[in-house]
């Protein structure tokens, strides 16, 4: 300590400009002086920790751009060249042959003569619509409902007899007879997917509510006269968005996959959705040179599925505070 205060001496600095006393504030000193919490800041610093969550985001940044954006910016004729034999049925080196170089014809023609490439996003714009329309209502009404289910003892007994008695009939089953009685569209598909699809949720977030309900802040919260709804949509809910985010990343893969299945076996949209490219292209799958008519919508339905089911897992994770640590 002498030699420091010896080595500050010798800059020639009087001993007052050396050392000064700080006034005591007992405002300041009761002030934390630990960094500040932003969770979702964390939550994305954990996200984008993982290189497979980059590569995964920037693929479906990419198939977004795809669906949505490059749609728009090609003059798109499913029938233009319906009356020319010699377009229809192309691989991909014939049809740039025929066409020229062109991102359109990269995938080849289809069984009207339109590129297989230009017809595979606009009907990806249609399934990821249908399937994100879906996600967000089944899980509006699923956690609402979900939340107040668990937490209402009253609620429970009448929800359970609804859950038993709807569990019971096949999902599958229940929206093709509805699809099949409604003319078939796209909000058809809607309501189908989304008439009983958000009592599997509800039923969900009702088990979760129950695990954390008997703790004591919210008992605490109970005898002090707080409302349920209150309880449940303050206390609980904010607590679940680890739970909520990986719920979406299931919810929204799987209507993709209904819409497809459902338009694959002709119960579908009559719409150019991926299901319906796929359905249209089944005898392409066995035909000899006609592979890509099938297998690019199929590939393309795949991806998409996979992607979305990735990201919002690896999301969910992130959002669990625990892996902020």
């Amino acid at each position: 300590m002498k030699s420091e205060l010896t080595n500050l001496k010798e800059l020639g600095l009087p001993e007052e400009e050396l050392f000064s006393f700080v006034e005591h504030s007992d405002t300041e000193a009761e002030k934390i002086t630990a960094p500040r919490y932003s969770y979702w800041q964390s939550v994305f610093r954990v996200f984008f920790k993982k290189k497979i969550n980059i590569i995964m985001l920037g693929l479906l940044v990419l198939i977004i751009i795809f669906a949505y954006v490059y749609p728009t910016l090609i003059t798109y004729d499913r029938y233009a060249n319906i009356t020319d034999s010699t377009t229809k049925h192309l691989m991909p080196g014939a049809a740039i042959e025929k066409f020229g170089f062109s991102l359109s014809w990269i995938l080849g023609s289809g069984g009207s003569g339109e590129p297989t490439f230009d017809t595979v996003w606009v009907g990806s714009r249609i399934s990821i619509s249908l399937a994100l329309m879906c996600a967000v209502i089944n899980l509006s009404i699923g956690i609402m409902v979900g939340a107040v289910w668990g937490f209402s003892k009253k609620v429970d007994v009448f929800m359970m007899e609804v859950y038993n008695t709807i569990a019971n009939i096949p999902y599958v089953l229940l929206i093709s007879v509805l699809v099949l009685t409604l003319t078939a569209s796209f909000w058809t598909m809607v309501f189908a997917l989304t008439v009983t699809g958000w009592l599997g949720v509800a039923y969900f977030i009702r088990t979760q509510v129950i695990i954390i309900r008997d703790r004591e802040y919210n008992l605490a919260s109970k005898c002090l006269g707080t409302p349920i709804r209150r309880i449940a949509f303050r206390n609980i809910l904010p607590f679940m968005t680890s739970v909520i985010v990986t719920l979406s990343a299931t919810e929204i893969p799987s209507y993709i996959s209904y819409e497809v299945f459902l338009a694959y076996i002709g119960v579908g949209l009559k719409d150019m959705s991926l299901g319906r490219l796929i359905f249209e292209a089944e005898p392409a799958m066995v035909t000899n040179g006609w592979q890509f008519e099938f297998w690019s919508p199929v590939a393309v339905a795949s991806i998409v599925a996979v992607v979305l089911y990735v990201v919002g897992q690896n999301l969910g994770d992130a959002s669990d505070p625990r892996t902020h640590m």
